[in-house]
């Protein structure tokens, strides 16, 4: 075989392989938008470009879908040389800010992958060298890349309309795969550990804020300013050690202040999450305290969790006074990031059953009065098990079928 043609196969191999890499990555952040958008505000944090915050999740989405596009250009072939180069010029830059990175060792995750895949700041750079050094094998000198066959245009046309709709769906909705803590399955802490009066066999949370290099505790009563940066929660036995257990930790505290964490580990409970209540309007809240009243009345108990606090709660004027009066009974506070965590969906619902987090509902899907009544009836492991092997399946078939359009039509 001639030896040009073999050395333009082994480039082309190489630019699929790059492309792949783009591909999933892309894919695994637009899989959860709310996510990538916490990775960008960490790189602002990083970078001192506080006040870059509020474009943070735009960016995150549309950094997601630019890697999606143009993996799958690699892949097909099309527009070769302008693609080759926007990809060197993307991996070169990712691979000198996470050199940085790998020097500094802020404690953050790259995010490079979603919450699919972790990776330490070091390996975070070790693959974006060993991607540099791909896109140079496989790329220079940037001429001779050949012609893709017309047919390539179709099947990268289509999957490109197939990722957008595919964006467009997860803005509007919670990832269909989740890798967070508070995966359907996941038992809370709360339940996992026992506590009576005196407290002894108790526990609290305390959260860890970092500014200037510097780590602090705080409680959920007393969290610090803006200008600190969440970095994990720790959960501490009272008079006893941290608690090691890889389990989600649910923390909330009442009116008075007193952590109440246990309410979410017994029985049937729907908690809906409200992490930026400035973002819903007084229609929102209306609809919430309709599935706090459909709960309460199917025999659940229900919790209101905001980042706010119930003074805030109190205070808002779009929230009319009936749907205050029935709000404020189930309000409770938690932290921001916990939140987030438990469900992307601002005024989203999770149910649990006696600790077990069983289904996770966005806002714009919340469960109607006949949907709560019928939980009460079905198997929770049963829903469960259902939910998330659909999720997980619709993805991973999605992902194949790109893949398969890019490489075989």
């Amino acid at each position: 075989m001639n030896k040009n043609v073999v050395h333009y196969r082994i480039r082309r191999l190489l630019a699929i392989i790059i492309g792949i890499v783009f591909l999933l990555a892309g894919l695994f952040k637009l899989l959860d938008p709310v996510g990538a958008g916490l990775v960008v505000e960490e790189y602002f944090r990083f970078l001192h470009l506080g006040f870059l915050m509020p474009a943070a999740k735009v960016t995150g989405v549309t950094l997601a879908l630019g890697e999606s596009l143009i993996g799958a250009a690699l892949i097909s072939g099309i527009w070769r040389k302008p693609v080759a180069v926007i990809a060197t010029v993307l991996i070169v830059f990712f691979t000198i800010l996470t050199l940085f990175l790998a020097i500094f060792n802020p404690n953050m995750d790259c995010g490079c992958f979603g919450e699919v895949i972790h990776l330490t700041n070091l390996q975070t750079f070790l693959k974006n060298l060993i991607l540099l050094v791909l896109a140079l094998a496989a790329f220079c000198p940037y001429s001779k890349f050949g012609e893709n066959r017309k047919r390539k245009n179709v099947s990268f046309f289509i999957v490109a309309v197939s990722i957008v709709a595919f964006m467009v769906f997860s803005l509007k909705t919670i990832p269909l795969v989740d890798y967070t803590a508070f995966t359907p399955g996941s038992e809370l802490l709360s339940s996992k550990v026992d506590g009576n009066d005196s407290g002894e066999d108790g526990y609290t949370a305390t959260f860890i804020y970092e500014k200037n290099g510097q780590e602090g505790a705080f409680t959920l009563d007393k969290l610090p300013d803006s200008t600190w940066t969440f970095v994990r929660t720790e959960t501490m036995k009272i008079n006893g050690p941290k608690v090691e257990d890889n389990v989600p930790i649910l923390s909330f505290t009442n009116a008075s202040g007193e952590y109440v964490d246990e309410m979410a580990s017994k029985g049937n409970v729907l908690a809906v999450s409200v992490y930026d209540v400035k973002e819903l309007k007084g229609d929102a809240w209306t609809r919430l305290s309709e599935v706090v009243e459909g709960a309460k009345a199917a025999g659940f108990t229900p919790l209101l969790l905001s980042a706010s606090g119930r003074d805030v709660l109190d205070s808002m004027e779009v929230i009319i006074p009936e749907v205050r009066e029935k709000l404020l009974p189930v309000a409770y506070m938690a932290d921001r990031k916990t939140l987030v965590s438990m469900n992307r969906s601002n005024g989203g619902a999770t149910w649990f059953n006696d600790g077990q987090l069983i289904r996770k509902y966005p806002y714009g899907n919340l469960p109607s009065d006949d949907d709560i009544l019928a939980m009460t009836g079905d198997d929770p492991n049963e829903v469960m098990l259902s939910t998330s092997s659909k999720g997980r399946l619709r993805f991973q078939g999605f992902i194949l079928y790109a893949l398969a359009f890019l490489l075989l039509l």
